[in-house]
């Protein structure tokens, strides 16, 4: 018994092993010394002491709540044996105490719940004298401080209080532990502030940290210190013995500190991640020569990562990712890097070439440099490998991700000499040419990432030779061609498989080996019917058939072969027939899009499956439904309304004439999108539609819908931001002092009744990007205070109304500067035409037709500068057109008829090179008509210049008008 109790003392004398991925191998030896082998040797003499101990036991365990008898073996006398408790040779004294949770991890099951201890930590601990090992990692000691007797517990070697759910200030008295070697109170409580999240388990003032002398490793980990200030790094400084620091998440913020002088001689590793730091890196560290890793991601550091990182002699593990770092990517991998083994610069602002000396990396085993600016082409030839002893690039390398970057070119043959490669992602950049068959010789290749780049070529059939291949991925490039069996040859590990574009073709037994979970083949031709070698393919959650030539409908086996799906996409295909009333054994689907396809018949009256998924609602995990675009007819059923957790429903572009018991729709808690636009939907809409809190978009339009709407149907509605119940026949009846909860991005109420009067309610919503209140029946003037309605407002159309009074003098353009489309056509709108107009220099599209404007065209119309069509037509207007419109370079579309203007077309139109349409037509315009016209519009499709006053000889060139469909010049 003394000679293992020695060896525990040893092995933490010794110090806590420096590499943080090895924690759990240092806590296992531990509890084999001291847990196991110390119990286990030799008989206990029991004294008065013991008898002492034995009570102490049993009184800590009165407190405790053991749902799952972990403890079942605390009886008897001889507590040297009891589950846990690890005892001194010859004494029977108690040194251990390891009561960690055997799940610390939630899995399925949830057996962490179940093994959980929880209730009171008895103070009869402090009679343990002995106690040098304490672990209560993982438990639930929920809503409870951490004990202050704990800091009497002077012998105390290794205190692990993690994750045990404790709260409120964590005791200071814990600074008397000096002998104290490991201490571990993380939190996994944590909630979501402005800043991140945080934690309720917090240290008001670390001074007391300076008195434990002897401590080698410290964590911390979502425990909040935003009230310490920036006094940490000069505490944990005085620290001489500390090897391990983990801070991570833990609301420091601001800047890092630099201590006065650098004290850290024995620390390798510093884990302060998550925290906020709106700091440049601290350069510090490279003063600390034992440093093994670094771990600082997830912050807002800025700035140059230092060079000297790479001289740092003993690193292994360095991540910077999620930063906002700078640097030339070239110059930092040049430096020595002696031990690297994982480098992780993911998500900051690196730039410049991939450098060909960094095939000396010898023991680099993980570097992802993903989420950069990488722009040049990977090197040809890799330099360095002559101090490797393999002879080979990157003889360890597992792990390459430079997903996201902009590297072009194309791939070089090195890759196929990373032989120990296992992950390889080169997706998202901008490569170009062939696949290189040297990819076919990674037999270790686990996952392979090529997607969203320009490859080209075909699909090596090689790739059937990476028999441990889990993850192939070669989305969204130019790649073509036939795939076979052969390229699939000896993939029994697939799982994953993204493919598109390419045309299948096997043989209609054909069995593959795999058994995929996902499969992603948008845009390939697998049709007309569902491939066979589907039904095999049982163990599929994620199947994506997009766009890929089936025209056959969806055969009886399909529904009930992929029972675990969780997504499934046939969209964008020509699938007939209709949805059967076996859908509902889908337990676990999230997703359904069957949209733009040949669907017909009506959307089943009941679906089951609710006996099979264990659930009385049907398809209790479906959160997007999308129908849209197909031949679906009739009614909507009722069971649409027991998607309790149904976010978004598309049932748009179909043949459905009424809404069924649309009652159900207010148990759709969840629901965030709603679109049954463009069907044939008859009846009026229920206020119980106002229940629907979470809304974010109501799509209605095109249909025939009819009857009021009230205050009531938007009055749960605060998220509302997208609204389109145009083209029906509803009458809105609201008070007129309602402020409605919502507010609008979107509103389109064509043809619905609001008027006669300006819908006053208008004035709340200030966020209006788009406005259409066409045909609405409106018959008043428009207000003032309309114009200042929203700064974002960009589409206006008040068209078909019948507005009366005249347009603002004011500069509208100061209120509505990102102006893009006004239509105010087919109203009563007087006066003239302000200058004001040419203050909209976003303007695309000005439609002021149908009016009763007089007065000139305002040559300030000139500054709208990127006008595509200007409808000034059927009006009053008079005078001269303005030589001045010929600066719109971007006129597509000139409407100038029915009004009275009248001299000479101005030579100065010539300019206007771009014109499909001119309509002049029923003005008082003299002259010969200019033989320019025939040359200056050669993409003109429509000329009208019928009754005017033209005179002279047609000009010939008008024949030159090789594009134009009509021509009037009566």
């Amino acid at each position: 018994m003394q000679e293992n109790t020695k060896k525990f003392e040893v092995f933490l004398n010794s110090g806590l092993d420096i590499y943080m991925e090895r924690i759990p191998v240092f806590i296992l030896v531990i509890l084999y010394f001291v847990s196991t082998e110390v119990a286990c040797n030799g008989y206990i003499h029991i004294n008065n002491n013991v008898q002492s101990e034995r009570r102490a036991l049993i009184d800590f365990k009165s407190g405790l709540t053991d749902p799952n008898n972990r403890l079942s073996s605390w009886k008897g006398n001889n507590y040297c044996y009891w589950h846990g408790i690890g005892c001194e040779n010859g004494t029977g004294f108690v040194v251990s105490i390891n009561l960690r949770n055997p799940y610390p991890i939630e899995n399925e099951y949830g057996n962490q719940s179940y093994m959980n201890l929880s209730g009171v930590i008895s103070p009869s601990l402090i009679k343990l004298k002995y106690l040098k090992y304490l672990d209560l990692s993982f438990n639930s000691f929920k809503a409870i401080p951490i004990p202050q007797f704990f800091g009497s517990m002077k012998n105390l070697i290794y205190l692990n209080l993690s994750h045990c759910g404790f709260i409120g200030e964590i005791p200071s008295n814990l600074g008397n532990l000096s002998n104290l070697q490991y201490l571990d109170f993380s939190s996994k409580y944590t909630y979501h502030n402005d800043f991140g999240y945080s934690s309720d388990f917090f240290i008001k003032n670390i001074e007391w940290m300076t008195s434990l002398v002897s401590l080698k490793h410290l964590s911390a980990n979502n425990v909040n210190l935003s009230m310490i200030g920036s006094q940490w790094i000069e505490v944990l400084n005085k620290l001489p013995m500390l090897i391990e620091l983990h801070l991570d998440n833990c609301n420091l913020f601001r800047l890092i500190p630099s201590p006065s002088f650098v004290n850290f001689t024995s620390l390798s590793v510093i884990v302060i991640s998550s925290n906020g730091f709106n700091s440049t890196f601290p350069e510090w560290l490279l003063n600390v020569s034992s440093l093994v890793s670094i771990d600082m991601r997830w912050n807002f550091l800025h700035g140059r990562i230092p060079l000297g990182l790479g001289e740092l002699p003993n690193l292994l593990h360095l991540d910077l990712s999620w930063n906002y770092l700078e640097g030339n990517i070239s110059q930092l991998l040049r430096k020595s890097w002696k031990k690297i083994e994982f480098l992780n610069l993911r998500k900051n602002d690196l730039h410049g070439s991939f450098p060909s000396s960094i095939g000396n990396f010898c023991n680099l085993q993980y570097l992802d440099l993903s989420y950069n600016n990488l722009n040049v082409s990977l090197p040809d030839i890799i330099n360095g490998t002559e101090t490797c002893n393999s002879k080979s690039p990157l003889p360890n390398l597992r792990e390459l991700d430079l997903f996201r970057n902009q590297l072009m070119g194309k791939l070089p043959n090195w890759l196929g000499e990373l032989k120990n490669l296992r992950r390889l992602d080169l997706s998202d950049n901008k490569l170009e040419g062939p696949i290189p068959t040297s990819l076919c010789t990674l037999q270790r290749m686990e996952s392979l990432y090529l997607g969203g780049n320009e490859l080209n070529g075909s699909l090596p059939n090689c790739i059937g030779q990476l028999s441990q291949l889990k993850v192939l991925n070669f989305y969204s490039n130019q790649l073509s061609g036939t795939l076979s069996e052969q390229h699939f040859l000896k993939l029994s590990n697939l799982e994953s498989l993204e493919l598109d574009n390419f045309r299948l073709n096997v043989s209609s037994n054909w069995v593959p080996l795999f058994k995929l979970r996902s499969l992603y083949m948008h845009s390939c031709h697998i049709g007309p019917a569902f491939s066979a070698w589907l039904q095999s393919q049982k163990n599929l959650q994620y199947l994506f058939l997009s766009n890929a030539s089936i025209s056959s409908s969806i055969p009886n086996w399909f529904w009930n072969t992929f029972v675990n799906l969780h997504s499934l996409d046939l969209s964008y295909n020509q699938l007939q027939g209709s949805i059967p009333s076996s859908i509902g054994n889908f337990c676990n689907l999230q997703y359904l899009d069957l949209s733009n396809n040949n669907l017909n018949g009506s959307l089943p009256e009941i679906i089951y499956g609710t006996e099979t998924c264990n659930s009385k609602s049907h398809l209790p995990n479906l959160e997007e439904l999308c129908l849209s675009d197909n031949q679906l007819m009739r009614k909507l059923p009722n069971w649409l309304g027991e998607l309790k957790n149904l976010w978004r429903l598309k049932l748009d572009s179909n043949k459905l004439e009424s809404m069924g018991n649309l009652y159900t729709l207010q148990h759709m808690e969840s629901l965030e999108v709603l679109d049954l636009s463009d069907n044939q939907l008859q009846g009026s809409i229920p206020n119980l539609i106002g229940n629907l809190s979470k809304l974010y978009i109501l799509n209605l339009q095109n249909n025939q819908l009819s009857g009021t709407l009230t205050e009531q149907h938007f009055w749960k509605l605060s998220n509302l931001e997208y609204l389109y119940i145009d083209s029906n026949s509803f009458r809105l009846d609201v008070s007129s002092n309602w402020t409605p909860p919502f507010q609008l991005n979107f509103l389109s109420m064509g043809s619905c009744h609001i008027g006669p009067a300006f819908p006053a309610w208008l004035q709340s919503q200030k966020d209006l990007q788009y406005l259409d209140l066409s045909n609405a029946s409106i018959s008043s003037s428009i207000p003032n205070w309309f114009w200042n309605i929203s700064s974002n407002l960009q589409y206006l159309i008040l068209s078909h109304n019948q507005l009366q009074g005249q347009l603002p003098n004011s500069n509208i353009g100061e209120f509505l500067p990102n102006l893009y489309f006004l239509s105010l056509s087919g109203n009563g709108i007087t006066g003239t035409i302000p200058d004001s107009i040419g203050h909209l220099t976003f303007l695309k599209v000005i439609d002021f037709s149908s009016n009763n404007l007089i007065g000139s065209i305002p040559s300030t119309i000139n500054n709208c500068s990127i006008l595509n069509v200007l409808d000034l037509g059927n009006n009053n207007l008079s005078g001269m057109i303005p030589k001045s419109l010929d600066q719109l370079q971007l006129l597509k579309s000139l409407h100038l008829n029915h009004n009275k203007l009248l001299g000479e077309l101005p030579s100065s139109l010539r300019n206007l090179t771009g014109l499909d349409v001119l309509d002049l037509s029923y003005n008082n315009l003299s002259g010969q008509i200019p033989t320019w016209i025939g040359t200056a519009f050669p993409n003109l499709v429509i000329l009208n210049l019928r009754s005017n006053m033209f005179s002279g000889r047609l000009p010939s060139l008008l024949s030159n008008l090789s594009s134009l469909h009509v021509l009037d010049l009566a």
